[in-house]
């Protein structure tokens, strides 16, 4: 658990992070794991839902168009640079049963017993303590309410697994986001401990092969190092961060390659859950 100090100063570099993304509904990852929750998710017409995290509203404006005029969606993010992108698409889209909120998901005040499904899709792994969060997620829910979202594979994305076992040699501990609910177990375990039932988790791949030349090594490098699972290699001195950097880059030229080139595993597990 963080202490409170170092979470005001995770959530800085979090929004730090989010604020500045301008093409993230361009990523390999955003579009096609949110449409794939919202299909887990089977929503209803006339249905009331929370999107935590909801970023630039992919998967909020998909399930407004679900529910319709008879269902409401709320979508909150703790990021006003993702929700700004969220707000135009909205005013194109003219979409009346939705609202984006700016607030920290951690720090939510809605009354138990309000929704009927909430969604979470890329962005668990941010909370700083996701059995609370959990906990509080099924008190919002009404009694016949589902909990969807997804998580990463512990093993996920080896680049990240590498930049982490680097940064640990010269003594810096940059944590695993996909540690708590990174295998099923954990999945399960972490949703009855909330008091959930009825639990369903489902692994899919969205993995793919790269060239880890230098280029791509090195835009590795920046996007870890800037990542809030990453940043804590900039309390290295400059030599001893260059250094750092210069053998994480190497060490990535040196994956095991294959004729269509090395292997990035992104396993992922859709969750579902019921009240």
């Amino acid at each position: 658990m963080l202490q409170e100090v170092d979470i005001k100063k995770y959530k800085q570099q979090l929004l730090t992070d989010f604020n500045s993304r301008t093409h993230y509904d361009q990523g390999r990852f955003s579009a096609p794991v949110g449409d794939r929750l919202i299909k887990i998710a089977k929503l209803q017409s006339g249905q009331t839902i929370l999107d935590i995290a909801t970023g630039t509203g992919i998967v909020a404006l998909s399930a407004a168009k679900i529910v319709g005029d008879e269902g409401k969606v709320i979508g909150v993010d703790i990021s006003a640079g993702m929700l700004s992108y969220a707000k135009e698409k909205l005013a194109a889209e003219g979409l009346k049963n939705i609202v984006f909120l700016e607030a920290d998901a951690e720090n939510l005040t809605f009354t138990d017993n309000s929704f009927d499904v909430i969604l979470c899709s890329l962005a668990i792994c941010y909370l700083t303590d996701i059995p609370k969060a959990l906990c509080q997620w099924h008190r919002f829910l009404n009694s016949s309410g589902i909990l969807a979202f997804n998580a990463w594979a512990e093993i996920a994305f080896p680049p990240s697994v590498l930049f982490r076992e680097v940064a640990q040699r010269y003594g810096v501990k940059v944590p695993n986001p996909n540690e708590p609910l990174g295998t099923v177990e954990r999945c399960h375990n972490l949703l009855q401990e909330a008091g959930f039932k009825n639990i369903e988790v489902t692994q899919e791949q969205f993995g793919w092969y790269f060239t880890p030349d230098a280029q791509t090594a090195e835009e590795l490098w920046k996007m870890n190092s800037k990542n809030v699972f990453g940043y804590q290699v900039l309390q290295l001195s400059p030599n001893q961060l260059e250094q750092c950097r210069s053998e994480y880059i190497s060490e990535v030229q040196a994956l095991p390659m294959t004729e269509q080139g090395a292997w990035c595993d992104a396993s992922i597990f859709f969750v579902l859950a019921h009240k």
